[in-house]
């Protein structure tokens, strides 16, 4: 069983052009990951052919409240042209904008009653934009160390949104890098998201490199998901601890099984 592989151009050779990183992904057989496309040089990227896997899906707005829902609708529909000029095939989301650093704006300490029911009907409007637009977005986890007080981070609260719309517009973001800082206990979390998996995500922790350089026992988890069925999308969003080229073979030979 073939994983499909990419990598997130913005995170490797840091002294390229993007297009040259994108062409370089497909160069090494590869699909590219992207983050925030108004940084970009759209022309040069499409003349790369590369197959964009993943991007950032909005640049600004929040799930759980009126003004905020309708930021993110008006930003993620502008964001969803773009993702089909480049022909991307998933648009992501957070539960609220990051700021520098990964911060979330706002951070939130509490959750008020009520929060998860209108981020639902948040999602439910993305959806419903998505199936006019014919694309696809994922709901991303992160880690409470990186993105402190971030609405609806965890795995386990991304599982109750996408698992409660339910519908094939909106799939899950696994990124194993954060659920190995949040929760640990990755094998059962990719089983419990299997059916809503849009794509997993990876790096190795602490530092967020390639496989191979820190606790996680990757080639354990590729097998694990080939257990599962899963022989989908895989991402590496990671810093390459020395040659960028070194850590995307390294990625490489963790998911050839």
């Amino acid at each position: 069983m073939a994983f499909q592989l990419a990598a997130c151009a913005e995170m490797l050779w840091a002294d390229k052009p993007i297009h040259w990183r994108a062409a370089r992904l497909k160069e090494m057989g590869l699909g590219v990951g992207l983050w925030n496309w108004p940084e970009w040089d759209l022309d040069a990227l499409e003349k790369t052919g590369a197959t964009f896997t993943i991007m950032n899906g909005y640049l600004q707005g929040r799930l759980t409240d009126a003004a905020g829902a309708d930021m993110l609708l008006k930003s993620a529909r502008e964001t969803a042209q773009v993702g089909k000029r480049l022909g991307v095939h998933r648009l992501n989301l957070h539960g609220t904008g990051l700021g520098d650093g990964g911060i979330p704006i706002p951070q939130h300490g509490t959750f008020a009653p009520g929060m998860e029911l209108r981020a639902r009907d948040t999602l439910h409007r993305i959806c419903d934009m998505a199936e006019e637009e014919g694309v696809t977005f994922t709901l991303e986890n992160l880690n409470p160390l990186d993105h402190p007080g971030c609405p609806f981070g965890s795995t386990e609260a991304v599982l109750s949104l996408v698992s409660a719309v339910n519908r094939p517009q909106l799939r899950i973001n696994l990124d194993l890098y954060h659920t190995q800082i949040g929760e640990g206990d990755l094998v059962r979390w990719c089983q419990a998201c299997l059916p809503w998996i849009g794509e997993v995500q990876v790096a190795d922790n602490p530092g967020r490199c390639e496989p191979g350089t820190g606790e996680i026992n990757y080639p354990g988890i590729a097998r694990a998901l080939a257990d599962m069925g899963y022989d989908g999308p895989v991402g590496m969003e990671a810093n390459a601890k020395g040659d960028s080229d070194a850590a995307v073979e390294a990625f490489r030979a963790a998911f050839t099984l």
